[in-house]
C-alpha cells in the first residue's frame, strides 16, 4: 500500500471551552476549503477520481444552536458548540461513484433529519462494499465467539448506483 496523505489541524473540537468558534473559524474555514477543494480538484484532473474514495466526515455533529461556556484556556465567555449526535453532514467523493447529489435533508434548523435518514454504519456499509469487503462478514472476537464486523447498516443506494 501507500502512504495516506494526512493534514491535521490542533484541534477541531469547536466546543466552547476549547475555542472561540467564529475567530476560529476565520481562519480554520478557508484553510479546510482549500485543501479539500484542491485535492479533489487534483484527483480529478489526474483520473484518479475513480480509484480513490475520498470520505470527509466527523465521529458526530454540532448543536445548531451556538451556546455560550468559559474557555478553558482564555477564561473568558465566548461562543461555541457541544456534541449533537442527531445529525450531522459528511462528504463522499470520488470512488467511481455518482457524484453532485445531496442525500437526506434534515429541518431547517439543522436539527433532526427529516428526509432519507441514515446511520453512520450505513456509510460504513457503502465503504466496504465499495472496497470489496462483505460488510455481513463476522470475525472470531477475543473470547471465541463470532462478531459482525458492521452489526447493522445498508449501503446508501445513491452512491452504489
Amino acid at each position: 500500500g501507500k502512504p495516506i496523505p494526512k493534514n491535521c489541524a490542533y484541534n477541531w473540537d469547536c466546543h466552547a471551552v476549547n475555542c472561540h468558534i467564529f475567530e476560529d473559524f476565520k481562519w480554520r474555514a478557508p484553510v479546510y476549503d482549500q485543501a479539500v477543494t484542491a485535492l479533489i480538484e487534483d484527483l480529478y484532473q489526474r483520473g484518479l477520481d475513480q480509484k480513490t474514495l475520498l470520505v470527509v466526515g466527523s465521529d458526530f455533529g454540532h448543536t445548531p444552536k451556538i451556546n455560550t461556556q468559559r474557555g478553558t484556556q482564555s477564561g473568558v465567555m465566548q461562543p461555541g458548540r457541544d456534541h449533537w449526535p442527531s445529525s450531522m453532514s459528511i462528504l463522499v467523493s470520488g470512488g467511481g461513484m455518482p457524484m453532485g447529489q445531496v442525500i437526506g435533508a434534515t429541518n431547517a434548523k439543522g436539527e433532526h433529519p427529516v428526509e432519507r435518514v441514515m446511520t453512520p454504519n450505513d456509510l460504513w456499509a457503502t465503504v466496504y462494499q465499495h472496497l470489496g469487503i462483505d460488510y455481513n462478514h463476522y470475525l472470531t472476537n477475543i473470547e471465541g465467539l463470532p462478531m459482525q464486523i458492521l452489526p447493522f447498516g445498508k449501503p446508501i443506494k445513491e452512491l452504489v448506483a
